[in-house]
């Protein structure tokens, strides 16, 4: 009686099943994070403390959103979703930070249609005001062709100017950059030397604020307000973020304080090279205002 002898077909099968799991393994991860996880909008409400808000500002509730990139790989569908969760919070102002397009898109619609659709989508938010900046991959695609589709339907872009926003008799300073990558930025330009009220800033890249620190009038800014960063997009555990963008590497996300200015870093809602998000959810930000 001879005793069983052991095949070679043991190990090819166990082979044959890590490489089947890892790719069933790696699929699924494609999966959820290219169509699970790039659509689950998580909403982060802060409380920013700002010394001397006027009363009448006492809970202005604003929604930041960020770095939308339609078409690749923002849906309009999702962007709707979006404006429709934002409406629903009945913000006292909205601001955008911007990349409202994608730079090298590789989708058959045109970057000129592309703008005009996310303008024509942020038209429905029913904020009392609402505002934005360029971003990166919209200077380089044509900052002319982003401002002109936002204000084909009445939503203003700050390039380098503030304005007041104003309530009850008293006022905040809102002011915005032109795009610190590939744009001109005039913090000159942009900042009120004597302002009336408190001052809140938007440029699009984190990292700038190092930049507002050191001008001659940079203690005026109270909040400044970024994205850019995606907050890495996709985050590996025990790593950290797989790739961070020039002007975006230092302040990835988050809040950060600066002595009297305070730093709020947008994850955005949309991507950027690859359609995926990895624990690292897209965005929009309720900032409250309470006095310091």
């Amino acid at each position: 009686m001879s005793l069983p002898q052991s095949g070679s077909s043991s190990p090819r099968l166990t082979r044959r099943s890590f490489i089947v799991g890892s790719g069933v393994t790696a699929a699924g991860l494609a999966l959820y994070s290219g169509v699970i996880a790039r659509h689950a909008i998580q909403q982060v409400d802060t409380t920013i403390h700002i010394a001397n808000l006027p009363s009448a500002f006492h809970g202005f509730r604003i929604v930041q959103l960020s770095d939308i990139h339609l078409d690749e790989f923002t849906e309009p569908l999702f962007l709707e979703h979006v404006v429709h969760r934002i409406n629903a919070l009945q913000p006292d102002l909205v601001l955008v930070t911007g990349d409202f397009i994608t730079r090298g898109s590789l989708t058959f619609i045109s970057d000129t249609h592309a703008a005009h659709r996310c303008a024509e989508i942020l038209s429905t938010l029913k904020a009392p005001q609402t505002y934005t900046i360029l971003g990166n991959h919209d200077v380089a695609v044509s900052s002319t062709l982003v401002t002109s589709a936002l204000n084909s339907f009445k939503i203003p872009v700050l390039i380098n100017r503030a304005v007041p926003i104003e309530r009850a008799g008293s006022r905040i300073w809102l002011c915005g950059t032109d795009d610190a990558g590939g744009g001109h930025p005039d913090l000159d330009l942009t900042l009120p030397q004597q302002p009336d009220g408190p001052v809140i800033l938007m440029v699009h890249e984190p990292d700038y604020a190092d930049t507002v620190i050191q001008h001659p009038r940079g203690k005026l800014v109270d909040l400044m307000l970024s994205g850019h960063s995606h907050g890495g997009q996709i985050r590996i555990p025990f790593y950290g973020p797989l790739i961070l963008p020039p002007l975006g590497q230092k302040y990835v996300q988050g809040h950060f304080r600066f002595g009297a200015m305070q730093l709020y870093v947008n994850r955005g809602i949309g991507a950027v090279g690859l359609p995926f998000r990895f624990d690292c959810p897209p965005e929009i930000t309720v900032h409250t205002l309470q006095p310091a």
